[in-house]
């Protein structure tokens, strides 16, 4: 074992951050890399894999590296609340209900289903499984590297060390499937008239391709809240963040040592100390020194570096120790994701369901970001409103994130895992039983 030093982890961070520059060229320059949509981190993650320890060995990564996903996850959630706009829940739910109702539905059935599906098919064909296998699916096609991070966190606390490996495969798998099958429905949905923006995808805007936005779209990161000459602006929003990050991490080794049975996920500490850390600068009237686009910017670069970190540590041996189980699992997953899309969609949404369920269909198998590329490819000028539908609705949907990734691990280690899809599955079933009830199932008059 090395001895890990300041300088282990400056290496460490000086070459993923050449891979990423070296993605973002990539991305930049190759045709046939931009045809693919994928982010810079992601080509980052493949060079690692292909080049540090788990491929040719070239790169020199730490021991650790493989370490640092469990870290940035609490960055990115504990980033969520600070900053963020005060809403009115009522009324952000009597604007966004058919976007809430719709990401509830994806997030609780892709979950439960995925549980359900290893459950019944998988754990009885391959018998040393985990009970919670499904929850692989759900950690990496909807949640993403982060997500992905978080359960493999949770889970490995639970006994199942290789689950972290599994889940960055999965999300990594779900983003590839979130592009291909998303240019796949945009293009048979262009060819069948179902888009209302436009009728071809071919002529996409160059930074769509190439990742480099030109002067004229070019937007402001942030808004400078302090003066630099007490302190820099950049720096206060990182102390905020470096500062919630270590009381997290003392009240979590606290409350681990207190309820050692009991594993409590950091990230989850982290993102309860973010919303009482933003009650408590309202109520002295600090938040408005914090600008809520810096934090995002923060909780952005936190993503790109786990999702380069993430697969670019993923131990391929384990990966193909559940290949087949792996394989059937994101079969079923895509065909589920494509079940939701063609008929929950047309079903929810009464106004550009097309366009909203291409970025459901994004941000279901991938990411958010995923979602918000297909969506600008029928959408570009995004006159649906389809992000800020999304950014209203996810008010109501994170808690509902928040809890799944944190309990259903520890339900797992219980022996519980039949309550996750059971329970989820209902919620699922509910949501769409109140539409109906009401006669909001299936209303198909358009507003263009």
């Amino acid at each position: 074992m090395e001895n890990f030093t300041i300088w282990s982890f400056m290496i460490d961070i000086s070459l993923i951050s050449g891979l990423l520059l070296a993605g973002t060229m990539l991305r930049a320059k190759i045709r046939w890399i931009q045809s693919l949509f994928l982010p810079a981190s992601m080509i980052a993650g493949f060079l690692g894999l292909a080049f540090g320890p788990g491929g040719l060995g070239i790169l020199p990564f730490s021991e650790q590296f493989s370490v640092y996903p469990a870290l940035l996850i609490a960055v990115i959630f504990g980033a969520i609340p600070i900053g963020a706009a005060k809403v009115q829940l009522s009324e952000v739910f009597h604007r966004v209900r058919d976007m809430f109702s719709y990401s509830l539905i994806l997030t609780l059935s892709m979950w439960g289903a995925g549980v359900l599906f290893a459950l019944l098919i998988l754990n009885p064909i391959f018998t040393n499984l985990p009970n919670g296998f499904g929850l692989i699916l759900g950690a990496g096609f909807l949640g993403g590297h982060g997500t992905a991070a978080a359960i493999g966190e949770g889970l490995a606390h639970a006994g199942w060390e290789e689950a972290m490996d599994l889940g960055m495969t999965s999300a990594t798998v779900g983003i590839l499937i979130a592009v291909l099958g998303g240019l796949f429905l945009i293009k048979q949905s262009t060819e069948s008239g179902k888009t209302e923006f436009i009728t071809s995808f071919r002529h996409l805007p160059p930074e769509l391709k190439s990742g480099l936005m030109p002067n004229s779209k070019r937007s402001s990161m942030g808004q400078e809240t302090v003066s630099s000459n007490s302190i820099d602006p950049l720096v206060l929003h990182l102390a905020i963040i470096a500062f919630v990050i270590g009381i997290s991490y003392w009240i979590t080794n606290m409350l681990t040592d207190l309820m050692p049975a009991v594993s409590i996920p950091l990230f989850s500490v982290a993102f309860i100390l973010g919303l009482l850390f933003q009650a408590v600068s309202r109520q002295v009237k600090a938040d408005q020194y914090i600008d809520g686009r810096v934090m995002e910017r923060i909780g952005g670069t936190a993503t790109d570096f786990l999702v380069a970190f993430g697969i670019a540590s993923i131990n391929i041996t384990v990966v193909i120790d559940y290949a087949l189980p792996l394989i059937l699992l994101f079969i079923f997953g895509t065909m589920w994701a494509y079940m939701l899309f063609r008929f929950v969609g047309p079903n929810i949404f009464k106004d550009f369901w097309l366009e909203k369920s291409v970025f459901g269909w994004g941000w279901s198998t991938g990411t958010v970001a995923m979602g918000l590329a297909l969506l600008r490819i029928v959408d570009p000028k995004l006159k649906s409103r389809t992000p800020e539908d999304y950014a209203l609705a996810y008010v109501g949907i994170a808690p509902v994130d928040i809890i799944i990734v944190t309990f259903a691990p520890f339900l797992f280690s219980l022996g519980f895992t039949w309550v996750i899809p059971v329970v989820l599955l209902l919620g699922t079933i509910a949501v769409i039983g109140i539409y109906r009830a009401a006669g909001w199932w299936g209303n198909k008059e358009r507003v263009k």
